[in-house]
């Protein structure tokens, strides 16, 4: 569960589709570290996170099937740069993943598993604590049936 974990919210700095231009490690970087991120990806998997600046990584996933959000941090250095590739070392893991980071807009973008583009996420600046909170209360009405409130 912690490996599945890990290797979701690493996906924090991957994938883009084929008309965009793929981010170089620094440009994905400058993109990303720092800002709040909400993402779904290819097998249902959901959640927001943040990549800080020494490669931890700190957020609420939601796995596919699950109603409720699991609050998850990785350490210093679980991403980091190697040679012109972002790549993910999570305990765990049988092998290191590298990804393909790729700009969707100004406040978008896709990132996917190196060799294996069908593994993605999609990435979607979000404006901070106050829209995820927001997001959180509207996620729970709709699965106790209720109305979330505006």
């Amino acid at each position: 569960m912690i490996a599945r974990t890990a290797l979701t919210l690493a996906c924090l700095l991957v994938t883009w589709p084929l008309n965009a231009n793929e981010l170089t490690p620094e440009q994905a970087r400058r993109f990303v570290v720092g800002k709040l991120f909400s993402f779904t990806c290819f097998e249902g998997t959901s959640g927001a996170g943040r990549v800080f600046n020494d490669g931890s990584v700190a957020g609420v996933v939601r796995f596919s099937g699950s109603a409720t959000g699991r609050y998850v941090t990785l350490p210093p250095n679980t991403l980091r740069v190697q040679g012109d590739s972002v790549c993910a070392s999570v305990r765990g893991l049988a092998m290191q993943p590298c990804f393909t980071l790729v700009q969707l807009s100004q406040s978008s973008f896709r990132g996917s598993v190196r060799g294996l583009g069908f593994a993605s996420c999609n990435f979607i600046h979000r404006g901070g604590r106050t829209e995820v909170a927001r997001a959180s209360s509207a996620t729970r009405a709709q699965h106790s049936g209720g109305a979330g409130e505006e």
